[in-house]
């Protein structure tokens, strides 16, 4: 059983890393990519609808963004979303597509993304601290009923031990973004 929820409590922790992954790649770093855009929502026949599911994102060049809407009608609402977005890029539309050209990053908005990347990091190391605790709620619960005081006491270390792993992966990754949005 405490080999159960150590086990769950890693997968868990493995999937904050996921998401710390997939938030990063929304952070804008100098090139184009269509993840920059998977934060943005449409509001499409009332729903809020990401842009991935309304639309082709093409990336032509390292600078531009390519969007070709399926629906001719939800142009100017994908473009509305983007400029209402905290991303910081103009659309333009020529009435079949949009195309959005990413100007070079400043100095300052270097710095206010590698806040974000920081926020981001910050959030994931909660997720994680949170999984912890958890499991250790769960190994105590254990210790009441089927296991022995000195055997919670090493299940807990283990779950430590992989939750400094997973904080120091965290780290890792931050570092690599960080890298990536001073480079000019």
């Amino acid at each position: 059983m405490p080999q159960a929820i150590k086990k769950n409590a890693e997968e868990r922790m493995e999937k904050a890393i996921g998401a710390l992954k997939r938030d990063l790649a929304t952070l804008r770093a100098g090139r184009a990519t269509p993840a920059l855009l998977d934060r943005v929502q449409v509001e499409y026949y009332g729903a809020p609808t990401p842009v991935a599911q309304l639309a082709n994102i093409n990336v032509p060049d390292s600078r531009t963004l390519f969007i070709q809407p399926w629906d001719k009608s939800s142009i100017a609402a994908i473009e509305k979303a983007i400029m209402k977005s905290d991303l910081g890029l103009t659309p333009s539309n020529d009435g079949s597509a949009i195309r959005i050209t990413l100007p070079p990053l400043t100095e300052e908005r270097r710095t206010e993304l590698v806040k974000t990347t920081k926020k981001f990091g910050e959030d994931a190391k909660v997720a994680i601290r949170n999984i912890r605790r958890d499991a250790n709620d769960d190994i105590k619960k254990l210790e009441k009923t089927t296991i022995s005081e000195d055997e919670s006491r090493r299940h807990q270390e283990d779950i430590q031990k992989a939750t400094d792993r997973f904080i120091a992966e965290v780290d890792k990754v931050l570092v690599a973004k960080e890298k990536e949005i001073m480079e000019v």
